[in-house]
């Protein structure tokens, strides 16, 4: 069963704080999928967003939303609460 948003991240990772912090505000509930406890993760990132992607990498309901930047342009786009909403990740 996939989660409703996943996140993959790193350590230091700005734009990964950035995307959690607007989750957050949100009140999004989300799964993390930090590549410091399980280096693995990165190669089941890199399946599902293609080689080379950057962190973060965020999917809602299975939709792949891209990285921080997108996830920004979402929610100014006014579609981001429709798109949480839509599969039940808000709290």
């Amino acid at each position: 069963m996939t989660a409703a948003v996943e996140i993959y991240t790193r350590p230091g990772c700005g734009y990964c704080s950035a995307a959690k912090s607007l989750l957050t505000r949100k009140k999004a509930t989300f799964t993390e999928f930090d590549i410091a406890k399980n280096p693995s993760w990165r190669q089941d990132m890199y399946g599902r967003a293609g080689q080379g992607s950057t962190f973060p990498q965020i999917w809602i309901g299975g939709t792949h939303v891209g990285g921080c930047d997108e996830l920004y342009a979402l929610d100014r786009d006014g579609k981001l609460d429709g798109m949480l909403e839509s599969i039940k990740a808000v709290s």
